[in-house]
């Protein structure tokens, strides 16, 4: 387990070298189209100063968008019970509980690092699963805050919105850049139109980056979850409950899908291309071939 957060960590400065790539080559793009190298400084430092105010307001923007409350133990002492019992049991700080209004069963976990961590959960998962099986989810929720993959969500989510924010303002400025693009007699259509390419193609590859990293995150959640409560058939019963009555959330957001237990997406052809999840019948097959191992 030592291992994977030590890996968690390397991939977080590996996912902010590339990132940082992406977006040097669209600062390098906009330099071409206006003849001036010093642009593609301006674009690398802006992107990474957005970034990084999304990174420290990304927490609060996620469970605005949710619509996630706050809870304490009088509220619901089921929910803050498993959770305090978790803390304990794997060492760490008992991260903010939060309950979600919607009867999609689903639950998320969030944050900077585990002593700055959220957690939250449906009322439809609450009400859909026994106390073995909340525990187990609650448990892979709690697995992401071991692992470090909340930061890695978190530094992911605000990149890729940078680099889409970014990718957004300078196609309109080579759309309606009028004059200023006239100016430069280097410029000629096809290298216009492979700009524009390239810069639509960047945010697809950096989703695609988030998506590959958020795969793997969940087999290893679902791990040390079942690690965690010594009981993967709990874990196994949960997601086969979320397979078979899993359903679209009320409000969705594509950029922070991949932090939920399961995809909070309607289902369609372009999200299973893109999706931020494994499928569940997968996850469930892994936990009952490592059985044994827990």
């Amino acid at each position: 387990m030592y291992k994977a957060i030590a890996a968690n960590k390397r991939n977080t400065i590996l996912v902010m070298v590339v990132f940082v790539i992406i977006i040097s080559l669209i600062g390098w793009i906009v330099s071409y189209f206006y003849g001036d190298i010093d642009i593609t400084y301006y674009v690398i430092g802006g992107a990474i100063i957005y970034a990084v105010i999304q990174y420290f307001i990304a927490t609060g923007s996620m469970l605005s968008m949710s619509g996630a409350q706050e809870i304490e133990k009088a509220d619901n002492p089921r929910l803050y019970r498993i959770v305090e019992n978790l803390a304990i049991t794997v060492g760490i700080q008992t991260p903010k509980i939060y309950i979600i209004d919607d009867p999609a069963p689903n639950a998320f976990s969030t944050g900077r690092d585990p002593k700055h961590a959220v957690v939250a959960a449906t009322t439809g998962l609450l009400d859909i699963m026994d106390d073995r099986e909340l525990e187990s989810v609650m448990a892979h929720e709690m697995g992401h805050v071991q692992n470090y993959d909340i930061r890695v969500g978190m530094i992911a989510f605000g990149l890729v919105s940078a680099i889409g924010f970014l990718t957004d303002i300078v196609i309109r400025m080579f759309i309606f850049g009028g004059d200023r693009r006239n100016n430069n007699s280097n410029m000629s259509p096809i290298t216009l139109v492979i700009g524009i390419i390239a810069l639509i193609l960047a945010p697809i590859l950096a989703t695609i980056i988030q998506l590959a990293v958020s795969r793997q995150r969940e087999y290893l959640a679902d791990a040390t979850g079942a690690l965690t409560t010594r009981d993967p058939e709990g874990l196994i019963s949960a997601l086969k409950k979320l397979e078979q009555y899993g359903r679209p959330m009320q409000k969705q957001n594509t950029a922070s899908a991949h932090l939920y237990i399961s995809d909070p997406l309607k289902p369609g052809i372009f999200n299973r291309l893109f999706s931020t999840h494994p499928p569940l019948p997968d996850r469930i097959a892994r936990l009952q071939s490592s059985e044994k191992t827990f």
